[in-house]
């Protein structure tokens, strides 16, 4: 019709909104066991090095392991705490005892939470 105004059109898109929630991995607990093959040195510097704890966290870690048969040492996602678990058993037996045939014992469990 000449003369008159068309009205614009105007599309009204909806409004996307997209939420990401980051998911926390689990967490596990890495944990060694008391034996009588491996030196408290021995276990001092494992977990020193493969840890990364200071010297007087690892010798804390020590004795707990030596008074109640077992300690956790690290909590991680899985995937870190089956290689640190790994790290531990290659770090093999204690040369400075001959009884020591191999690695300290150690196993991931999942950690409360």
């Amino acid at each position: 019709m000449p003369g008159e105004q068309q009205a614009a059109s105007a599309v009204v898109e909806p409004e996307v909104t997209t939420e990401q929630q980051t998911r926390r991995q689990p967490p596990y607990n890495v944990v060694i066991l008391n034996d009588e093959e491996h030196t408290f040195p021995y276990v001092i510097e494992l977990l020193v090095k493969i840890f990364r704890h200071a010297v007087p966290k690892a010798e804390e870690l020590t004795l707990r392991i030596h008074n109640t048969g077992r300690a956790v040492v690290f909590t991680t996602h899985k995937e870190l705490a089956e290689l640190k678990r790994d790290q531990v058993i290659a770090y093999g037996p204690d040369p400075r005892m001959q009884i020591s045939k191999g690695p300290l014992r150690c196993y991931v469990e999942p950690a409360p939470g």
